[in-house]
């Protein structure tokens, strides 16, 4: 006889190493971004010439851009585990996915439907932001993804509610994503 499944996802010690995954991935965002555009901007300085400033413009403002996004990475972890401490993980084989051509759903957004927890005979549909994590999910959900790929999310992980929020993943779990 199977073990009984654990009272919530944070239980599963799996869990909590793709949790710390995660946070630790934001962290060195949160130095590694920074510490690039000051090595850019430092390195400009050193090379002083101006038309090696048009090498610099793409790459400082990318840096930049992404040491100020990297707040809603520490947000996402902190939701993660959030929700993962008060929810069970379900396991949904195959729910119905696609990219865009929903009315609720701007077009290249990916989303995923699952059981509405007070009406099992209709669906509620979650959106995929745009976010970087997104592009695997994406790559993977469209009707247009290759077998090989879309049998990668064949299987998924769900802890949450999906009228308000919830996390997916792969099992292992793997490829963390709150998805509301």
């Amino acid at each position: 006889m199977a073990a009984p499944p654990d009272p919530t996802a944070w239980d599963d010690a799996a869990t909590r190493r793709a949790w710390k995954k995660l946070l630790i991935s934001a962290a060195l965002g949160q130095v590694l971004w920074p510490t690039a555009w000051v090595g850019l901007l430092a390195w400009y300085a050193v090379m002083s010439v101006t038309w090696t400033l048009w090498l610099f413009v793409a790459p400082m403002a990318y840096t930049f851009y992404r040491t100020f996004l990297q707040w809603a990475y520490w947000r996402g972890a902190l939701r993660a585990r959030r929700l993962l401490r008060q929810y069970p993980w379900q396991v949904h084989e195959a729910p119905e996915s696609g990219i865009g051509n929903l009315p609720d759903v701007r077009d290249g957004y990916a989303w995923l439907r699952f059981p509405d927890p007070e009406a099992p005979d209709q669906h509620v549909t979650m959106v995929m932001h745009s976010h970087v994590r997104s592009v695997w999910w994406g790559g993977r959900l469209g009707k247009r993804a290759k077998a090989a790929r879309r049998e990668q999310v064949r299987e998924i992980w769900f802890a949450g509610d999906p009228r308000f929020a919830a996390v997916i993943a792969v099992p292992g779990p793997r490829h963390i994503y709150v998805i509301h």
